[in-house]
């Protein structure tokens, strides 16, 4: 293989790059709302000669390179966040900007630019003649993972019965590759009381009242150690194998977490006794969590036990439509996913960006030096569609994309044209090295 042939080759579709994914970025395209985003993707990979470009009935593109044996996935979200409050924006979130160096624009780095390299590294592959009867690439602009994250990937799974023999997240990396990621789930907590004139509170039952011991109690979860002595065993007890089998790996992933997101009551008045009381959970989870064993955690909370049949735990289900009015129902479950560090997949991707950029990340002079602090390879803080590839199904995921993870959801977005050739670099040498 030519590493260098490659690294040209990317170099040269710079402007290309930057030029389609600055048009991607010109329309809004928020979770169930990326109808032009697709479209657009979708003209770029007929005009690039993809071999078959479709789009699936929940709205997600799929585009071909190659007819080979195995299926090969690059996976990239299309759908973006909001932008929040535009005075904290120094430019238009949607017109951007571009410097020599910089693209700005909601999406940019969160994770438009994944789509962009992956088209390129595809279309790359043909131009050097990398294709062969060995394997067949499949790009995905994949829909609804900001409010659902792996919802597209359970329909592209299970529905258009697509199933690869593994996947590339083009989520950012700052430079690495990243094998994994802690997992979420969304779970809510009930609460019953009984109403009364708040002017004799004693003839009521308070659930804003008994909510308070249990939030207590989730906190402690958060907060507490894993001592013998520690009544309620804090989440850091799954980093230590007397509670966790998978304990080594969860120390790679970080230990799980867990935060009150939302609250809410009803009341007759702002002058009674509050009747109910629910809250929002959000619960990260490390390698050896299930949402059972979170869910049955809080469920044994001693506040949770004194309070008996009127407190009821559950998980939140997603159902929203899509843009193109599919409604796939789901739980709100995103599960921890890690692939080991010597797996083939991680041993090919390292393999593919070792012999074209050495053995240490790299990044313009503004990001450089914190990158190289960092090993190669590493992990995600946030959550991505592996939690569907690799978590619910089994199907080897790796990230590697252009972008870093502090500019997601952040105003004055950006990413850099770098990573842009970069990354569309080590995805066109990638499916070679690993079908050797």
């Amino acid at each position: 293989m030519d590493f260098n042939k490659i690294k040209e080759a990317a170099q040269n579709y710079e402007a290309d790059m930057t030029k389609f994914l600055r048009e991607i970025v010109k329309f809004p395209g928020e979770s169930c709302g990326e109808k032009d985003h697709i479209e657009r993707i979708a003209e770029e990979m007929r005009k690039l000669d993809f071999d078959k470009v479709e789009i699936d009935p929940q709205g997600n593109v799929l585009g071909y390179m190659g007819t080979g044996e195995t299926l090969i996935g690059f996976d990239a979200h299309i759908d973006t966040v909001g932008i929040g409050n535009r005075d904290n924006w120094e430019f238009d979130p949607y017109e951007g900007f571009e410097s020599d160096t910089e693209i700005g624009g909601r999406g940019t780095s969160d994770q438009l630019g994944g789509i962009v390299s992956a088209v390129y590294g595809a279309r790359i592959m043909k131009d050097l003649g990398l294709l062969s009867d060995k394997y067949t690439v499949l790009v995905t602009g994949t829909v609804q993972e900001e409010d659902c994250d792996g919802l597209c990937w359970q329909y592209i799974i299970n529905e258009d019965k697509v199933r690869p023999e593994f996947v590339v997240s083009t989520e950012p990396t700052d430079g690495g590759i990243y094998r994994g990621q802690r997992g979420r789930m969304e779970i809510r907590v009930d609460v019953k009381g009984v109403s009364c004139h708040g002017s004799a509170p004693e003839r009521g039952d308070n659930a804003i009242y008994k909510m308070a011991d249990i939030l207590q109690d989730v906190r402690a979860l958060n907060e507490n150690d894993a001592e013998e002595t520690t009544e309620i065993k804090g989440l850091v007890k799954m980093l230590d194998e007397t509670y966790n089998p998978e304990w080594e790996e969860a120390r790679f992933l970080g230990r799980g977490t867990i935060t009150t997101s939302e609250i809410f009551f009803t009341s007759p008045s702002r002058c009674a006794v509050a009747d109910s009381c629910s809250v929002s959970l959000d619960r990260r989870m490390t390698a050896g969590e299930t949402w059972e064993s979170c869910l049955d955690e809080i469920r044994a909370l001693p506040s949770v036990q004194k309070y008996g049949e009127d407190v009821t735990v559950s998980m939140y289900n997603y159902d929203r439509p899509s843009y193109t009015g599919l409604v796939y129902p789901i739980e709100c479950y995103f599960p921890t996913w890690v692939i080991p560090k010597d797996h083939k997949v991680t041993k090919a991707l390292e393999e593919a960006y070792k012999g074209l950029y050495g053995e240490e990340r790299i990044g313009t002079p503004e990001t450089a030096k914190m990158r190289k602090a960092r090993p190669l390879t590493d992990k995600w803080t946030f959550s991505t569609n592996g939690v569907s590839i690799m978590g619910r199904n089994g199907i080897p995921c790796i990230g590697f994309g252009p972008g870093a993870e502090a500019q997601a959801h952040a105003p004055n977005e950006k990413t850099w044209k770098a990573d842009l050739v970069v990354c569309a670099a080590v995805y066109a040498a990638l499916p070679t090295l690993y079908c050797k």
